[in-house]
């Protein structure tokens, strides 16, 4: 799924089929549904699922929950805008989601 397809598929009422976790918590919270994105990630154990999750608490405003999920993902925590680490973020799920 690239980017773009992504974005369109935000005016839908739910995540497209088949996607990852990652991407269908990404797609709730893009669709202002933080508590739903939030339950995901909790059930995923990958590290794109830990990448998002560090996201996620980043958008609440709670950095240092934000750093221990960014640990987590091997990631160094994020200091860019919010917005782009989401459009990262996507692509990096979408990229895995391929393989």
């Amino acid at each position: 799924m690239t980017p773009a397809t992504f974005r369109q598929s935000l005016k839908a009422k739910a995540p497209p089929a088949g996607v990852s976790a990652a991407l269908q918590a990404l797609w709730w919270a893009a669709n202002d549904n933080w508590d739903k994105a939030h339950r995901i990630v909790m059930n995923g154990h990958d590290q794109d699922c830990a990448w998002v999750h560090a996201y996620l608490h980043r958008v609440e405003g709670d950095l240092d929950n934000a750093n221990y999920w960014y640990r987590q993902a091997r990631r160094k925590p994020a200091t860019h805008e919010l917005s782009s680490e989401g459009t990262k973020s996507s692509r990096r799920s979408s990229d895995s989601a391929a393989r």
